[in-house]
C-alpha cells in the first residue's frame, strides 16, 4: 500500500497521481508498504537538519524501515519526503516537466529505501542505471538527472 500525504502545501490530485504511478512502477517487483510525504522547503529543511545535520532544504529524503505492518503483515519499506517547491525549481532548471522531476525523485527515494546509494562513482553509476530503467518504463527519458546530491 502506498500512502501519500501533503504537508504544508495544498493537496494537488495531479501531483498525487504522478507520485503514486511512479511509486507503483518502481515497486512492481517488490511487495511492501510505503509512505510519501509531499511538502514545502521549510518542512524538508527541518528534517534534513535534524536527521542529517545539513542545514538547508533538499529535494528528497528517504527513511528506510524494517518494520512489518500489523494490519496486513506486509513489510513497511519506509518514508520518502519530497519538497515540491524544490522539485519545481529543478524541473525548470533541467527543462523538463514537473511530473518527470517528481517521478525521478520518487524513484530515487525508493532506490535509497532498497539500499542504493550514490556516495561513490560505482554506486552512482548503478543507481543512475536503475533510475533510468524505471523512468524509461514510465515513458520518461531524461538526459540529465537533476537533484541535490
Amino acid at each position: 500500500m502506498i500512502t501519500i500525504e501533503f504537508q504544508d502545501i495544498p493537496k494537488d490530485s495531479s501531483i498525487e497521481e504522478t507520485v503514486c504511478n511512479a511509486a507503483e512502477i518502481a515497486l512492481a517487483d517488490f511487495s511492501g508498504d510505503l509512505s510519501i510525504v509531499l511538502c514545502d522547503d521549510n518542512f524538508i529543511h527541518n528534517l534534513n537538519n535534524q536527521y542529517r545535520g545539513i542545514d538547508r532544504a533538499t529535494d528528497v529524503l528517504s527513511f528506510p524501515s524494517e518494520e512489518v505492518n500489523p494490519e496486513n503483515d506486509e513489510r513497511y519499506l519506509g518514508d520518502i519526503i519530497i519538497s515540491v517547491p524544490h522539485a519545481q525549481i529543478q524541473s525548470i532548471e533541467a527543462k523538463h516537466p514537473l511530473a518527470d522531476e517528481l517521478s525521478l525523485l520518487v524513484i530515487h527515494g525508493i532506490l535509497h529505501l532498497f539500499g542504493f546509494d550514490h556516495s561513490s562513482p560505482a554506486e552512482k553509476k548503478e543507481m543512475w542505471h536503475e533510475q533510468k530503467s524505471i523512468l524509461n518504463s514510465l515513458g520518461i527519458e531524461l538526459d540529465k538527472f537533476s537533484g541535490d546530491e
